[in-house]
């Protein structure tokens, strides 16, 4: 780690998609410089624990823990309590989970003081409008996604996530305030997007109004890890300046 941090890194979270807390250390250490959010999800939290949140104080990084809460209130309230106590920057919970669960949500946030801001998945970025059909939803991904962000937002809840598709409109819709989260961003020279459906670049979400970028894959699989992150940045920075 150096001195020399870049100034777009608060912006950018990497997802820390890796089996064991050794793998993510390395792999977070590789890009802490350019990198201000490390993401944990559910593969290295049902690993490791609590210890991956550690991650984040030893390098000078927030954490953003994605559990995707989805339960009854007073089980995603208790969760809430305990992500707020280990000091964790970010927490995802499912809009979905309804109107009671997302306030008790945010009341007990708000209780704790500790900085959490809660980030309420609007449709999975793997998602798309036959995914929707199947479960029952007609609306499009954009529709819905707008539907539960506003819902979400109703109820106290500061951020949302959404894909770089559908951020313009929630940026519209909510204003300046809400903290808006974009998953699946690839770079402009990426042909492979994996299982994601609904993609966008750094600086078309940038442009679009998005807070904070989570990118994984592109940065853990490239062959230099660090350089594809400086890269992300920049872009970042770039976009950032122009709009």
């Amino acid at each position: 780690m150096s001195d020399a941090r870049h100034p777009a890194r608060d912006r950018l979270a990497f997802a820390l998609d890796f089996a064991t807390l050794a793998e993510a250390e390395r792999g977070a250490a590789r890009v802490a410089d350019v990198v201000g959010v490390l993401k944990v999800g559910l593969e290295l939290f049902v690993s490791e624990g609590p210890r991956a949140i550690e991650l984040g104080r030893k390098l000078g990084c927030d954490v953003f823990l994605d559990l995707k809460l989805h339960d009854i209130p007073e089980t995603v309230e208790r969760a809430v309590a305990v992500a707020a106590a280990h000091g964790v920057r970010y927490l995802t919970l499912h809009a979905s989970g309804g109107p009671k669960m997302l306030a008790a949500a945010a009341r007990r946030a708000d209780r704790e003081n500790s900085g959490l801001t809660l980030l309420a998945i609007t449709v999975l970025t793997s998602l798309d409008a036959a995914d929707l059909r199947a479960v029952g939803v007609s609306s499009s991904p954009a529709e819905h996604a707008l539907r539960l962000a506003r819902l979400a937002s109703g109820e106290g809840i500061p951020g949302l996530v959404c894909s770089a598709l559908e951020v313009g409109a929630l940026r519209e819709a909510l204003g300046p305030q809400a903290v808006l989260v974009t998953p699946g961003i690839r770079l402009q020279t990426s042909e492979d997007s994996d299982d994601q459906k609904r993609t966008g670049t750094p600086s078309s979400a940038i442009r679009a109004g998005s807070t904070l970028l989570v990118v994984g894959r592109p940065i853990r699989d490239a062959a230099d890890p660090a350089a594809a992150a400086r890269a992300i940045s920049d872009e970042i920075q770039r976009a950032s300046a122009l709009a």
